[in-house]
């Protein structure tokens, strides 16, 4: 919890119910005498909410514990299979959703184009869309308890608004607002990539790390922040727009109206104009197009799948953006100091055809104290990162770790 403690008795029983179910989660099978002494909370007050938690099959008792001299304790652990929770992707041509239960495994999973140039009732159309073909296959036995939404562009968390959707020229829409009447469940929305690194933190290469960044590098070129193990937004929800920062004062026209932008550089569809041009000008490669194709049919995918095979043209496109991005990523380890470095994204599927060169930028531009102890990684939930962080999104709602002043005079 963020806001202030008011010590009111619903708020004490909400802090108190949020710490019992995220040591469950955390530690069990576990029993209720355990419980109360790691958070601190009298007997009483932990077998009041075991049983509320038991009731709503949030938990189940799972085993017998041994004994310490009374009775066999009963162990309580999480019923992750008895609900689910949707989770939703929002890129520039797609829409990725996921069904899962309460520990982010995959129940079912589906994949939606973005019409071309969608205004915000057919984007809606196609969200809406998406959460009803998940929720259909989620049945009676595993109802859905919220929808997370990981938005591409700026967004107001605390709204639940898309802000600015650059990829697909929308602005100002209500999504929380919308999926919430239509399905009357609790919808979360958060950029893209503050909503993988959530995703990093609870499932992938962020466990057990208080400072890290995520970038994801497709479409466009974002980071999500992680710093004391909480996400750093900024004042106005845009801290990490790591794409929109000027690595070449001489560079492209930005889709922002900047120059030199670090996504027109090193996303997808630059990497694909950078060979499209230099075949313009007389390059030979696997890539060049048919008679009756076009350079314009290139995309970052097609140039990827050629360097693996050994292209010459297109090895070359990766390594250059991958110095572009190591100097970008070094502009943020000399602002940030971060432990590790989270890599996602299309472009990241290149693997060492993009981290070596970038490995070997930062390395020569960092300075070394703020690199002695950074790792720089793939992200280990692949494509599906920022889905599994919408339904992180959920769950980290529903097992809130809340920071207690000393002072507060919270517990029972």
């Amino acid at each position: 919890m963020t806001k202030p403690l008011t010590g009111s008795f619903q708020l004490m029983k909400s802090l108190n119910r949020s710490l019992v179910m995220t040591t469950i989660r955390n530690e069990g099978p576990i029993s209720r005498a355990d419980i109360a002494k790691r958070i601190a909370l009298t007997p009483p007050t932990v077998t009041n909410i075991v049983n509320e938690l038991l009731e709503e099959k949030f938990i189940v008792e799972s085993e017998i514990g041994a004994s310490s001299g009374g009775r066999k304790p009963i162990l309580l652990k999480l019923n992750s299979q008895s609900f689910s929770i949707i989770g939703i992707d929002v890129g520039g041509n797609t829409i990725k959703s996921l069904l899962t239960d309460l520990d982010a495994n995959i129940i079912r999973e589906n994949r939606r184009s973005m019409p071309p140039r969608p205004n915000a009732e057919t984007f809606l159309a196609e969200l809406n869309q998406s959460v009803s073909d998940l929720i259909g296959s989620a049945g009676t036995e595993r109802p859905v308890i919220g929808i997370g939404i990981g938005m591409h562009g700026l967004v107001n968390p605390e709204e639940g608004v898309s802000v600015f959707a650059p990829n697909l020229h929308l602005r100002n829409v209500p999504i929380r607002a919308s999926l919430e009447e239509a399905f009357g469940l609790p919808v979360y929305v958060e950029n893209d990539v503050a909503a993988m690194a959530l995703g990093e933190q609870w499932f992938g290469g962020g466990q057990d790390t208080d400072h890290f960044i995520c970038v994801n590098i497709g479409v466009g070129v974002g980071a999500g922040i992680i710093l004391n193990r909480q996400i750093f937004r900024g004042s106005s929800y845009s801290a990490g727009e790591i794409g929109h920062t000027t690595v070449d004062l001489n560079g492209p026209r930005c889709n922002c109206g900047n120059y030199g932008c670090l996504q027109t550089l090193v996303s997808g569809p630059a990497i694909a104009e950078t060979v499209q041009n230099e075949i313009a000008l007389g390059r030979r490669s696997k890539l060049q197009p048919s008679a009756s194709g076009s350079l314009q049919s290139i995309t970052g995918e097609h140039v990827c799948e050629a360097a693996k095979e050994g292209d010459e043209l297109a090895i070359e496109s990766f390594r250059k953006a991958g110095r572009l991005l190591g100097i970008g990523l070094t502009n943020m380890i000399h602002t940030l100091n971060p432990q590790k470095i989270i890599l996602g994204g299309g472009v990241a599927q290149a693997g060492p055809l993009l981290t070596e060169p970038l490995a070997e930028t930062v390395k020569e531009r960092a300075l070394e104290s703020s690199v002695r102890h950074l790792t720089i990684e793939a992200s280990r939930l692949g494509n599906r990162a920022t889905a599994i962080g919408a339904v992180t999104i959920v769950l980290s709602r529903l097992f809130a770790e809340p920071q207690l002043p000393k002072e507060s005079g919270i517990r029972q």
